[in-house]
């Protein structure tokens, strides 16, 4: 036991030694125990005052004596100044909270001699310093660059560094965040009762629940004065299919990724399921089955026999090569096309999912299913497509406006637009707006929007196509058209307007984004993507007596794969 104890004594020495060692070798500095530490190194390698060495490390038979020396000397500072030993025991205090958090740091950056100087280096490229261009955890070169240390180290590589191995780490901590879901109160029992019942059944799907509580509501009085239908809304909000399944692509680096892939097969009363597929990182089964129960009303009022269907993936083609793009569709399609087939399922396109990556997945389909024939629309005649396929949603939307505007005795022309998105039918209801005399002045993508006092044109929006076609950002337009300006972490809604078409994503417009439209002289919104507003922002816009052409009807012109019925309008 005496053996044990002195062992022990002796770890815990060495332990409080290796401790204070530590201090003196960094400067650090010590504020009131809770708040932020910044380690610094010194000045940098310009100054020739910078000449910290690293002090040997003691052998085991001078650990005692050395105990004793900083006791020693310590006790004296002590009787100096009574107040800095108080300092002395709170920096003891603080150095051992920082040790414990270092733990950490040390999967990513680590403390070596260069030269008889101390540095931390990165263990991913083994540099340092200067090298990073900034120290990550001082202030080394400061006085060159005025910048704090804590600057320094939100903008070095090793704090970037440190974020991405934080986030691919296995070991990190998800804080979930339920989403709120906003239920809207109804006179009808009858109707009340099927609410209830989804959220019980699927109590966190806030899309999906969304979605329905807008059906329920404009069906409530039928289904006040006709009760059998609740039997049959019953059924018709459980989808036939539900496919959730696994999609794993190796990167250009020879890393394997692994993504999860959705399709819900709604409802096929009618005829086959057709619906687009959404790729994006938001993507989720509550979505899918929102966009799958959209469709089903959206394809049924189209003059052709289609259900409803909607999918995708969490996978963010942004950044991605045209081989990585290419790997994962055809590794998406593997699993998926067991499912599809002219008499039972019918892709499109979506977000994220245009005429390059359907090509990359009807190659694959075609070769698993061992013939040429067409279930893919989009752009091609030989998918099943149509001529105007890629323009059939954004003019559908145009000519929606326009009869609206005809029986209200009005007319388009000179009338100031606000579009949101910047995708494939946000830049052809803008191309379609010119065709009609309007004034198209906005467009937006995911990191703000770009406003045009003076209106797009078509040489306007040639350079706009030749931006996103490059991927690059909206802001690079007001380097050749000096008078636009881009605004960032922003929407479009407080721009004057007199119609506002949203064209991006599911509930763009919330509450305070209504007031501004409203404020801003809006008074027609026509839906180009599925459920753009939230409930909230139906109530404001309601109140304030604007018109609201939903994206079922509006954004029909998209299921209409032949020129039969837009033929009429061209």
């Amino acid at each position: 036991m005496s053996i044990l104890n002195t062992t022990v004594g002796m770890n815990s020495a060495m332990d409080e030694i290796n401790m204070i060692q530590q201090a003196q070798r960094h400067h650090l500095v010590v504020r009131d125990i809770g708040e932020e530490i910044d380690l610094e190194i010194g000045p940098g390698d310009d100054d020739p005052s910078f000449s910290m060495t690293i002090p040997q490390e003691p052998s085991n038979g001078d650990h005692e004596e050395q105990k004793q020396m900083l006791i020693a000397s310590q006790i004296s500072i002590e009787e100096q100044d009574p107040g800095k030993s108080q300092d002395k025991k709170r920096k003891k205090k603080v150095v051992k909270r920082w040790r414990e958090e270092w733990a950490d740091t040390y999967k990513w950056a680590y403390v070596d001699v260069k030269e008889g100087t101390a540095r931390i280096f990165c263990s991913v490229c083994k540099e340092y310093g200067r090298k990073h261009r900034r120290n990550p955890y001082g202030n080394e070169g400061s006085r060159n660059m005025q910048m704090s240390a804590l600057e320094e180290h939100n903008n070095s590589l090793l704090h970037k560094e440190a974020l991405r191995l934080q986030v691919a780490s296995k070991d990190k901590i998800l804080t979930v965040v339920d989403k709120s879901i906003y239920v809207k109160a109804l006179t009808s029992k009858t109707a009340g009762s099927i609410i209830e019942a989804l959220l019980r059944r699927d109590p966190h799907e806030a899309e999906f629940i969304q979605s329905v509580q807008e059906v329920i509501h404009s069906l409530e009085r039928v289904i006040a004065k006709n009760s059998h239908y609740v039997r049959i809304l019953e059924r018709l909000l459980e989808p036939e299919r539900m496919v959730v399944f696994r999609v794993s692509w190796i990167d250009d680096k020879g890393e394997t990724h692994v993504n999860r892939g959705f399709r819900v097969q709604f409802s096929q009363a009618l005829g086959p399921c057709r619906g687009g597929l959404r790729c994006h990182p938001s993507m989720n089964l509550s979505i899918a089955k929102f966009l799958g129960f959209e469709q089903t009303f959206k394809n049924a009022l189209s003059p052709y026999k289609l259900g409803g269907a909607g999918g995708g993936s969490d996978f963010d083609p942004k950044g991605k090569s045209e081989n990585e793009i290419m790997r994962f569709c055809q590794s998406f399609m593997n699993e998926l096309y067991r499912y599809l087939g002219p008499d039972q399922d019918l892709p499109a396109e979506d977000m994220g999912v245009g005429p390059r990556e359907m090509g990359y997945l009807f190659g694959q389909y075609r070769r698993l299913a061992g013939n040429f024939q067409g279930s893919f629309t989009g752009p091609r005649i030989f998918w099943s497509g149509s001529s105007l396929r890629t323009e059939a949603t954004g003019y559908g939307l145009v000519f929606f406006a326009q009869l609206i505007l005809a029986d209200m005795n009005k007319e388009m022309k000179g009338l100031r637009c606000v579009v949101s998105g910047s995708g494939k039918i946000a830049m052809h209801v803008v191309e379609k707006l010119l065709a009609y005399g309007a004034l198209p002045i906005t467009v937006s993508d995911s990191r703000g929007y770009l406003v045009d006092e003076e209106g797009f044109d078509y040489v306007k929006m040639s350079l706009l196509r030749d931006i996103k076609a490059q991927q690059r950002s909206l802001r690079d337009y007001s380097k050749t058209y000096g008078r636009s300006k881009y605004y960032e972490d922003a929407k479009p809604w407080n721009e004057r307007c007199d119609i506002a078409f949203p064209c991006a994503a599911q509930n763009e417009i919330d509450q305070s984004d209504a007031v501004n439209m409203v404020n801003s002289g809006c008074r027609i919104l026509i839906e180009g993507s599925n459920m753009p507003c939230t409930p909230q922002a139906i109530d404001v816009l309601k109140k304030a007596n604007v018109l609201i052409a939903p994206a079922s009807a509006a954004g029909a012109g998209g299921v209409c794969l032949t020129t039969s019925i837009l033929g009429f309008y061209l």
